[in-house]
């Protein structure tokens, strides 16, 4: 015949207390300390957020427009009244001509440029690098079709283009501003 006989298990008829000290029943938990997950990560988020857009997607965006570490440093530190008083300076680049990408030779753009900075000894560096910069400011103009001259921000984007060839041929953040003086497609 089969034992139905069962061992007690242990613990089973203890009562509450006899429980250990550490233990809270289910019904005394929460507090702040079941909220604190929460509000961390409700106080993390925002300075997350806030140093990923500095120190990622604000860099990424800087570079994708060709502005060089060195004119955004420099950009950021000159504040106020300094940056004001520096003497700036124009050098001209007349009439650049250049045949529109895409066109078979039908079209083309002629600019006029005047690059502005205020480094100490700017005119000699431009009139020492004249070939190579005219040559970097065809070269960058050669290349846009007549859809990509006719977007809404397409000077903008050829001022930044040229800004960053025209730094990296001069070494360094020279070139400040660039205003396109003449601007024709024909």
């Amino acid at each position: 015949m089969p034992d139905n006989r069962t061992e007690p298990t242990p613990g089973a008829g203890e009562d509450a207390a006899s429980a250990p000290a550490d233990f809270e029943p289910a019904s005394s938990r929460g507090g702040f300390k079941a909220w604190l997950p929460l509000l961390v990560t409700w106080l993390l988020t925002p300075v997350l957020a806030y140093v990923v857009a500095i120190y990622v997607l604000l860099p990424r965006l800087q570079k994708g427009l060709g502005i060089p570490v060195q004119a955004r440093e420099a950009g950021s530190i000159k504040t106020g009244r300094a940056g004001a008083d520096a003497k700036r300076e124009s050098y001209i680049m007349n009439k650049l001509l250049v045949n529109v990408a895409g066109t078979l030779g039908a079209r083309y753009l002629l600019v006029s440029i005047s690059v502005v900075s205020s480094d100490p000894g700017f005119k000699t560096k431009m009139e020492a690098h004249d070939p190579q910069l005219r040559d970097m400011a065809c070269g960058a103009l050669a290349i846009k079709t007549l859809a990509d001259l006719e977007k809404p921000g397409a000077r903008n984007l050829i001022r930044s283009e040229l800004i960053a060839g025209f730094n990296n041929i001069l070494g360094g953040a020279v070139v400040q501003e660039i205003y396109l003086t003449e601007f024709a497609i024909q």
